[in-house]
């Protein structure tokens, strides 16, 4: 809960944005108050990034009122919201450090270019390490930056905020990339830093995440200002439905769909220590979730099933037939197709438009005598993205300006015309809102009634058990257990999952 007497610190009155024939917020009201965490919700295309994006100078507001401790603000660069003592820490760590610094300049950069000519090194060495020690950071500052993970990564950022006696630090959507343990090492960072007097904001399509370390959530809904209220007088469905604007009372759509034949064997699948001997069977419309923490083998276990890795051993059968993996096409060609984790490196081309994304899969399909056939990848996408629901509708926008749920639709949709009998999905809703989170679990189902065998890959153990019918959990590349969806809890998973042998 939050303390007493925190004393406002942030008031953003009236904030209004407009792009060219878009009016992205209009007359927003947010709050902060000192040691506080306070959440901001909203779908995708709400306005909290705008709004974020105002309060850290990246853009500049149209009208409205911005204060700070009760001195009216007109930032209008990041330095000036720096120099306010506003700072960001993204999921997109890479953006925000020089990966050929070390540690040490990446946190104390600032000062190093207020500092003249002269730098003490041992000076600014010790002042970093003692900063990291912190918040229990146990790399050297004089690590080059992209020797490190992803995790180690963000902390250097946090310490650069704390370098520079940051008074508000953003989250945006911080624990997309990090594994469990490494995401509650973060909310402690952030209560330690919230007792401290840093006012945090807190961004995350991960409710449960926000009702773990939030004292006060707003919601933002297609530009306006929803409600704001405390967070232990909200619950997960109210959220979710100020969110949408409409009740949405199963988060998690499951068709009744009935389970056939068997449709794929795996049977002894190996590569080195990351997948040892892994054996499963997958029938026709049923949703096979597979979970397990960051580290499993979850991923490389659907990279050997679609030819993307060599295996050491084992074999893959689909509908009885002995298959011959040695490259992704070999998986395409016999029906396979795999939606990666990594949607912007690998399922996706982002700076092509939609339409070509939608295309690539079936541009025989749309080819004649070896030339694409406009009219028809015109038509394919059009039809393709209604039945997507992609926003904006516009085929012909590029990949990297769509949001992260409708850049899923897109990889997840390009695989729709092939007819694969087998999809796999590899974390989908990683950094997706709840609204196109839905969307994409009711394509999964209407893939699963026509009679496709799904393999739902996550370590998301809400939605492991609200989409499968049944579970294989995964611990150090084998698996562990196997559950039905009637006796999956989150309790027993996490259970098998960090046992890390088979019962």
């Amino acid at each position: 809960m939050m303390s007493e007497n925190n004393g406002s610190l942030l008031h953003m009155r009236g904030i209004t944005k407009s792009f060219p024939g878009v009016k992205a917020l209009q007359e927003v009201d947010f709050d902060l108050q000192n040691r506080e965490i306070h959440a901001l919700l909203g779908a995708n295309g709400a306005g909290k990034s705008t709004l974020m994006k105002i309060l850290s100078g990246a853009y500049t507001h149209d009208t409205g009122q911005i204060s700070i401790n009760g001195q009216s603000l007109n930032i209008q660069t990041p330095k000036e919201a720096m120099n306010q003592g506003i700072y960001c820490v993204y999921q997109e760590v890479d953006t925000a450090l020089v990966a050929g610094l070390t540690v040490t300049e990446n946190v104390m950069m600032d000062k190093m270019v207020q500092g003249g000519a002269w730098v003490s090194w041992r000076k600014l060495h010790r002042e970093a390490e003692a900063i990291l020690a912190k918040i229990g950071a146990a790399f050297s500052v004089r690590s080059k930056v992209d020797e490190l993970s992803i995790s180690q990564k963000q902390l250097v950022l946090i310490a650069r905020a704390m370098a520079h006696k940051a008074k508000i630090i953003i989250f945006d959507e911080p624990t997309a990339p990090l594994s469990l343990e490494e995401s509650e090492r973060l909310f402690q960072i952030m209560d330690s830093l919230k007792r401290e007097g840093v006012g945090i904001i807190f961004i995350s399509h991960r409710l449960q995440e926000v009702f773990r370390v939030a004292d006060r959530i707003t919601i933002m809904r297609d530009g306006r200002h929803v409600l704001t209220q405390a967070a232990a007088d909200m619950d997960v469905a109210g959220v979710i439905e100020a969110m949408l604007g409409k009740t949405f009372t199963e988060e998690f759509p499951k068709a009744d769909v009935p389970i056939g034949d068997t449709l794929l064997e795996v049977k002894g699948l190996r590569r080195g220590t990351k997948v040892r001997g892994v054996s499963f069977t997958l029938r026709r419309g049923e949703i096979l979730g597979v979970v397990g923490l960051v580290g499993a083998g979850k991923t490389e276990l659907s990279r050997l099933i679609f030819g993307a890795d060599a295996a050491d051993g084992g074999d893959v059968w689909l509908a009885g037939r002995k298959l011959a993996l040695h490259q992704p096409k070999d998986a395409v060609r016999a029906g396979i197709a795999l939606v990666p984790e990594e949607r912007r490196k690998q399922g996706v081309l982002v700076e092509e438009t939609v339409k070509h994304n939608l295309s690539l899969p079936i541009l025989r399909k749309l080819s004649s005598l070896g030339f694409v056939q406009r009219g028809a990848e015109n038509v394919h996408a059009a039809k393709m993205v209604k039945q997507l629901g992609v926003q904006p509708s516009d085929p012909n926008r590029v990949v990297k300006h769509l949001s992260g749920g409708n850049q899923q639709k897109v990889a997840v949709g390009k695989w729709l015309p092939t007819n694969a009998d087998v999809y796999m999905f590899d974390e989908p809703t990683k950094g997706v809102d709840v609204g196109a989170k839905s969307d994409i679990f009711r394509l999964i189902g209407q893939l699963a009634s026509e009679g496709k065998g799904i393999i739902y890959l996550s370590c998301e153990l809400n939605e492991i058990i609200g989409i499968a019918d049944r579970i294989l959990v995964m611990s150090y590349g084998s698996v562990v257990k196997e559950l039905s969806r009637a006796e999956a809890t989150q309790d027993l998973i996490l259970t098998y999952a960090s046992a890390g042998e088979a019962e």
